[in-house]
């Protein structure tokens, strides 16, 4: 049986730390601001640029609660976080642009009607709450409210990230292959079947959906322990 005893115990201690191992979805805390702390009833690591975004949809009032993160491509540079309203892409984008003002961060509203026009004004739709943040890991962080459609299930969302400020108006950002690929569909409602209960459509503290697998893992790793104990105590 001696022969039996470390192997066993390798395989089953391998499968524990395998279930209680941290898993590699994205740490959806609560991002802090200088006034207090906001939540966020999700989030989601978005597929280019090594930006976050966070957000809550109150399907009541048809309003979208958002906090997009990333870093500039300079120190002195802006990030942008918009919704197309129309299409997929820049092109018709209404969007949030955060940069250093002054040693002060500011939020100002773009309509971006083409590539050759990106213009400062109104938004086609209304937004409120707007402030921005520089974070001490080189990160900016856009906070804003905005109305979208009442029966809207999904918007397109683009983001982007900029070298640097101008006289007040943002530099061109660059046209690399993550730069390019930064838009995709952002999902306000899952889809639920006639049995089920519709998700709560007011802001609510965060509640980090890995938590109860996190928890199940556990358990599983704890039966396992008192297997490979009980495998000791016969061997």
């Amino acid at each position: 049986m001696g022969s039996l005893f470390c192997p066993s115990l390798i395989v089953f201690f391998s499968l524990w730390l395998t279930l209680i191992s941290p898993s590699h979805s994205i740490d959806c805390s609560s991002l802090k601001l200088p006034g207090g702390i906001r939540h966020y009833s999700n989030c989601t690591e978005l597929p280019t640029l090594n930006s976050t975004l966070h957000f809550t949809y109150n399907a009541t009032n048809s309003s979208l609660f958002i906090a997009f993160s990333a870093a500039p491509s300079n120190a002195d540079g802006w990030i942008a976080w918009a919704v197309n309203p129309t299409a997929t892409g820049m092109a018709g984008s209404q969007a949030l642009l955060a940069f250093k003002n002054k040693g002060s961060m500011v939020v100002k509203t773009y309509n971006i009607s083409s590539y050759r026009s990106i213009v400062e004004g109104k938004l086609s739709f209304d937004v409120w709450d707007l402030e921005a943040e520089a974070t001490n890991d080189g990160k900016m962080v856009i906070y804003g409210s905005l109305k979208v459609g009442g029966s809207v299930e999904k918007l397109n969302q683009v983001w982007q990230v900029g070298p640097g400020v101008s006289d007040g108006h943002p530099m061109k950002h660059e046209f690399g292959k993550a730069n390019l690929g930064s838009w995709g569909d952002l999902k306000l409602v899952e889809k639920v079947s006639s049995g089920s209960s519709s998700p709560a459509p007011s802001p609510a503290p965060h509640n980090d959906s890995g938590d109860g697998s996190r928890a199940r893992e556990i358990y599983a790793g704890f039966w396992i322990l008192a297997f490979v104990s009980w495998l000791v105590s016969v061997l």
